[in-house]
């Protein structure tokens, strides 16, 4: 049965104080030491075990982890949990950590959603540093996911809730879900156990890829078996650097043997992400923070002007209006036949659409006057004031193009200066019509 609160341990030296999880292979409760006015956290085995075959096995496992971890606490690791004690009670073994506070990455993707690359990749590279220091000491950590990663209120992260002796499947439980937290665990985690540094890598990695998306990978096993592939996480967040994608997709490599073989190698590859790490210390914190809050406000005073204070340059439309009005009423005047105006619109549509041949347009839009105009005026003068039109229409369409197109895209340009050449022509036909009707 598990303890119950405000049960003494050692002689009164420790009083549980309640259960803070209890998994297939251990207990970890919440507790006070006494002498140190400290809170402190023990972790057990589950006692129901007991009557495993394997039980012996693991006890040992468990004993031989836990003063190895103790022995890593002499010289204390910034990103590594503090070991305190290693006793036992009655037929219990107990390891003594310390208390964390702060929230983990769960809680923290949950209340924010997705982080931001900047904030989390200084985190993942302390977890990973701590890790290569776990596997230089011969252990594997086997559960380093969002659950087990706790983020301080100082800027730092630390590793908690060592997946001790993981690779002993107890026969009296299920496989499914004890072999590492579904979802961060490769599968040769969980098929056959495996205790290889890769596997931390791969933890690791797929923590980092649920923190900058805030959704949980595929899981390797559904890789495995059914062939599902993983969502690259740039394909969910594409603010995400190229780099941090990169490293995170070859840190999640399915096979081990294609993912980086030692921490220390994916590191290098993560260090390509370039984030700025937070700093260490309180008042460093507060002036990183004040620097970057700077860069992320410079671009609001501009946005709301980009939206609702468009330019519209309204003399070069009003030019572009009456050039294609006098046009427009130069046509009707002459009685140009409808393949004429045809033709005078298509033109009108074209350089709206592609204002770098303006001048060739001009020369066509010169001959379609003239033609329309040779049967009734002396072909000289329709010559000059066809050029003169052309060109006044040219130049008008070119410079209200290129002031349209500093706050609008080509096609809005392009359906604006379509829209009020068509209107010119109109308005130029309906002129001549009211000035002349009853002659």
């Amino acid at each position: 049965m598990p303890w119950i609160a405000r049960q003494q341990l050692q002689g009164g030296k420790y009083i549980i104080e309640q259960v803070l999880g209890q998994g297939g292979f251990g207990i970890t409760y919440k507790a006070l030491h006494v002498e140190l006015n400290q809170t402190v956290v023990i972790k057990t085995p589950n006692e129901y075990l007991s009557h495993d075959p394997e039980y012996e096995k693991y006890i040992e496992r468990f004993i031989q982890e836990g003063r190895t971890l103790a022995k890593l606490s002499q010289d204390p690791h910034p990103y590594i949990v503090g070991v305190i004690d290693f006793f036992r009670e009655g037929a219990t073994q107990c390891l003594v950590m310390d208390f964390v506070e702060g929230e983990n990455l769960f809680e923290a993707v949950r209340r924010r959603g997705a982080l931001p690359e900047a904030e989390i990749v200084p985190y993942i590279r302390q977890i990973g540093e701590a890790l290569s220091v776990v596997h230089q000491a011969g252990l594997v950590h086997r559960d380093a996911h969002p659950g087990n990663i706790m983020v301080r209120r100082n800027g730092k992260a630390v590793l908690i809730d060592f997946g001790i002796a993981k690779e002993l499947l107890p026969k009296t439980l299920s496989s499914k879900g004890i072999a590492g937290n579904e979802g961060f665990a490769p599968y040769e985690q969980m098929s056959r156990g495996s205790r290889e540094p890769t596997v931390d890598v791969y933890c690791l990695v797929a923590t980092l890829y649920y923190a900058v998306t805030g959704q949980r990978p595929t899981t390797s096993l559904a890789r495995k078996l059914d062939n599902t592939f993983l969502i690259p996480p740039k394909q969910i967040n594409p603010s995400i650097s190229d780099q941090l994608n990169q490293a995170i997709l070859k840190g999640m490599a399915l096979e081990a043997k294609d993912r980086p073989q030692s921490m220390q190698v994916w590191l290098t590859m993560l260090e390509q992400a370039k984030a700025t790490p937070p700093p260490s210390v309180a008042p460093v914190h507060k002036k990183e923070v004040v620097r970057s809050k700077a860069k992320l406000l410079e671009p609001i005073p501009s946005k709301p002007s980009t939206k609702s204070s468009k330019i519209i340059p309204w003399g070069w439309l009003i030019g572009v209006l009456l050039s294609y009005l006098f046009t427009g009423y130069l046509l009707a005047a002459s009685n140009a036949p409808y393949i004429v105006w045809a033709v005078v619109g298509a033109v009108a549509v074209a350089v709206a659409r592609a204002r770098g041949v303006v001048w060739a347009v001009a020369v066509v839009w010169a001959v379609a006057v003239v033609w329309a105009v040779a049967g009734t005026v002396a072909v000289a003068v329709v010559w000059a004031v066809a050029v003169a039109v052309a060109v006044a229409v040219a130049v008008a369409v070119a410079g209200a193009g290129d002031e349209l197109q500093k706050s609008f895209s080509k096609f809005h340009t392009f359906l604006i200066l379509a829209s009020t050449s068509s209107l010119g022509l109109g308005l130029g036909w309906l002129g001549h019509r009211i000035f002349n009707t009853g002659t």
